[in-house]
């Protein structure tokens, strides 16, 4: 299973945001990283513009460039905005939800939970992160993995609600009740970039 395990630091300097969580070295070095994150800033090409918003939101949402391109394709095929379409796929992925229903503190903890088959999607283990779930499904965590100390201590601490998803705290479960509308969707990311960049 492919993903990135390079410095999470300097990602988040790059773009001067906390991609992977609170990050202690953007506060300290809030410059890009490199010998030259100090000087003066040149003015970045088009390409360039949109290939960076496409890398972050590959960062942002642990997606690797094939699989980011099949998830492209597949929101071009739909009805509607293509750049909403992409943004409300990524949301809709497994690991994603673990993550915003407060199961896990970061998308790699959710990912890391499903891989290990700690959750369930309709009552059915699911250990694929990238399962890609539907308006309806219910997501929770295994019985046999409630007592799991990362998993109480992340839910202790849940304090992010989402409208379009419904969380029942005695069976630390969640329903995805609907795709999220774009205002819902709290990720800084330009998808209209995006589009540019994959309709060259």
């Amino acid at each position: 299973m492919a993903r990135y395990t390079g410095s999470k630091s300097k990602i988040a300097r790059r773009y001067g945001e906390p991609i992977f969580g609170p990050c202690k070295a953007l506060k300290s070095k809030n410059y890009p990283p490199g010998q030259h994150g100090r000087g003066k800033k040149r003015k970045s090409s088009e390409y360039a513009v949109q290939l960076m918003e496409k890398q972050k939101a590959k960062y942002i949402y642990g997606v690797l460039e094939r699989q980011f391109r099949r998830t492209f394709e597949r929101a071009s095929r739909m009805g509607g905005v293509t750049g909403t379409n992409l943004l409300r796929l990524l949301e809709a992925r497994l690991d994603n939800i673990v993550y915003r229903l407060g199961i896990a503190p970061t998308r790699r903890a959710a990912r890391q939970l499903v891989s290990h088959k700690h959750i369930t999607v309709n009552g059915e283990v699911v250990n694929i992160p990238s399962y890609s779930l539907r308006p309806g499904d219910v997501v929770a965590v295994r019985e046999k993995s409630k007592s799991l100390e990362a998993i109480t201590k992340s839910v202790s601490g849940r304090v992010n609600r989402f409208p379009w998803l419904e969380w029942n705290p005695a069976e630390l479960s969640g329903k995805f009740v609907s795709m999220p509308e774009r205002e819902e969707i709290q990720e800084n990311i330009k998808e209209q970039l995006i589009v540019e960049l994959y309709s060259k």
